[in-house]
């Protein structure tokens, strides 16, 4: 076979200055000066990233000549015009530690393509080869290398040669090298390695097993052949984390150390069910968005924003199926299914600004809004994770109603599978739409006007009785649900009935304003996002007793908070207002009916 006439290195060259040394090859350039670019955001997650502001240095030579090279724009270069190979060498700095782009350090490194590959322009179809390096130093000769990409020369786990077909599947393996806990195990015919880096006491022997549950689940649940030869979950375990994010053979997870799964656990820990919840989420996507995904990105331009109106569908469906296919596989008893489901009906409707904006709305808007949450994101807008996979919930309960259990959302995510991701083509915006109708014989037009198109509440607590549901409210509670961005929690002093309005945090010992709601008394009283909070009537309060303190008072009562707003200290009378039920907690009822449905949907008793 011959040589492909694009060939990539790339070298931890400083993983004390976290720096990679990062070599695209070009045999045969073009003759008006070859352009390189980097990608600009990384598919799967919707922001402009800007991995170019990453460059240290970029130069271009052929053998011992140097060549000029010109900045074009934020993410492009072009080299001068030249009659022969040309290499480009970039150094990159790398130190996200995240799923998205690249870290670098003495214990470990980790890279995204977009983040680290540059784009031969106008040859992004041929094949290519990259060659992975270690480190250079004997403290790094234990290390190993896990991705999956497909090998050319290199060993199992081990640094050489790798080669891909196009630049898109270049960019479309991540990789990890450093020492990490390594297990394998067949699914669905299909070889699939876990990889965890960082200081963990993981009981591997259980994870395997219930990841290797979970993947024939899925499996089985699209058909074979899975659409994929290998698979690999490359396992990040830090002290505080979550994330994930999809690849077409592989996914990247951060998780806390301490969500994995432990020796000796009798039974699974919420954190651990969180874990297989994330895993569960980024393994549905092997289909649902790498292979079913909406036209806008096919192909992806990486350049810009791609814009759809269907990642309730993408993210939200998926969503819906993660803890779905826990349910139905045995990793996740019913009745924490039920608990889980609560909690994200409660956090939609706690969130005022569903009223405010489509979850279509939401989807277009991803790139300027969903990454960059602010203190005003309840107010203004909606999760098209949270509310898509609650709209995904009421079509398949929907569906299984009008036909009697004969037709289900399952057979609408396999229509679309065969329809478009087995072909490689790209979903119409209202493809989903027309394959729902077309696979159940139901009328849905209605449905998805005021569930995707409106503002309008989704029917849940009716569509719920349909499987023996009740649907009801129940005390108020904190916390804030696990797909929801982390930095805030509601006040406890809402669960004995009484309510300032406002989500804080704790910054250096004091109480911060992180949100304030809509109508509620610490917006009436003109209390801001970022006010700190240092006393309520004349005493000093910090994160770990404000809550309590607000407990003490009843609706009604007004009380004085000293804060500062950025260096002036303000004294502000504030009137509590009552807490008013917005939990929502599902219950099994007696319905015989109702009984037979839930065992067709859920799987189980």
């Amino acid at each position: 076979m011959n040589k492909p006439q694009i060939r990539y290195s790339i070298f931890p060259s400083s993983p004390e200055a976290h720096l990679f040394e990062v070599r695209c090859t070009v045999d045969n350039p073009d003759p008006w000066g070859q352009v390189f670019s980097l990608p600009a955001w990384i598919p799967g997650s919707y922001l402009i990233r800007e991995f170019a502001k990453h460059v240290v240095r970029i130069r271009a030579q052929s053998g011992r000549k140097l060549l000029r090279v010109v900045k074009l724009d934020k993410n492009t270069w072009q080299v001068e015009p030249f009659d022969g190979p040309v290499t480009v060498t970039m150094e990159v700095h790398a130190w996200d530690l995240s799923v998205r782009g690249a870290h670098l350090d003495t214990t470990h490194a980790f890279f995204n393509g977009p983040s680290v590959f540059l784009r031969v322009e106008g040859r992004e179809e041929e094949p290519v080869e990259v060659e992975i390096l270690p480190p250079k130093g004997a403290k790094y000769r234990n290390w190993g290398l896990a991705t999956a990409m497909q090998r050319k020369s290199a060993k199992p786990y081990l640094f050489g040669t790798y080669e891909a077909a196009n630049y898109d599947e270049l960019i479309d393996h991540p990789v990890e090298m450093g020492t990490f806990e390594l297990a394998t195990f067949k699914a669905g015919g299909v070889q699939h390695d876990i990889a965890i880096t960082g200081r963990h006491r993981t009981d591997m022997r259980r994870l395997t097993k219930d990841l290797k549950t979970l993947c024939e689940t899925q499996i089985e649940f699209f058909g074979t052949p899975a659409p994929m030869d290998r698979y690999m979950f490359l396992i990040a375990a830090v002290g505080d984390g979550y994330g994930g994010l999809e690849h077409r053979a592989s996914t990247a997870l951060i998780c806390a150390r301490n969500d994995l799964p432990q020796e000796g656990m009798d039974k699974p820990s919420s954190g651990y069910r969180t874990f297989l919840g994330l895993a569960s989420h980024e393994y549905f996507h092997t289909w649902n968005v790498k292979r079913i995904k909406p036209a806008a990105f096919t192909p992806y331009d990486l350049d810009c924003e791609n814009y759809t109106t269907l990642l309730w569908a993408f993210e939200g469906f998926t969503s819906y199926y993660d803890d779905l296919l826990l349910v139905r596989s045995g990793l996740m008893p019913r009745n924490t299914y039920l608990d889980t489901l609560g909690r994200h009906i409660s956090s939609l409707l706690r969130t005022s600004g569903r009223k405010k904006q489509t979850v279509a709305e939401s989807s277009f808007d991803a790139w300027i809004k969903y990454y960059r949450g602010d203190e005003n994101t309840p107010n203004a807008g909606v999760s098209y994770y949270l509310k898509g996979s609650l709209i995904a919930l009421s079509l398949d309960l929907l569906i299984r109603e009008q036909t009697g259990g004969r037709k289900s959302l399952d057979h609408v995510m396999r229509a679309l599978w065969k329809k478009y991701g087995m072909k490689g083509v790209g979903v119409p915006e209202e493809g989903i739409e027309q394959i729902a109708e077309q696979v159940t014989g139901v009328k849905l037009k209605r449905f998805f006007d005021q569930a995707v198109r409106s503002t309008t509440d989704l029917p849940l607590q009716k569509l719920l009785l349909t499987v023996g549901i009740d649907m009801g409210l129940r005390p108020p509670r904190s916390g804030v649900d696990r797909r929801e961005p982390k930095a805030a929690r509601a006040e406890n002093a809402a669960d004995r009935g009484v309510t300032l309005g406002v989500r804080t945090g704790n910054e250096g010992g004091n109480v911060r304003i992180t949100h304030v709601l809509d109508g509620g008394a610490a917006q009436k009283a003109g209390l801001a996002a970022g006010d700190i909070v240092i006393a309520m009537d004349g005493l000093r309060v910090t994160p770990d007793h404000f809550d309590n303190e607000l407990s003490r008072h009843r609706p009604g009562e007004a009380v004085t908070l000293h804060t500062f707003r950025r260096d002036e200290l303000h004294v502000v009378d504030v009137t509590l207002a009552a807490a008013k039920p917005d939990a929502w907690s599902l219950s099994v009822n007696g319905d015989k009916e109702g009984a037979r449905a839930r065992r067709r949907w859920l799987g189980i008793d």
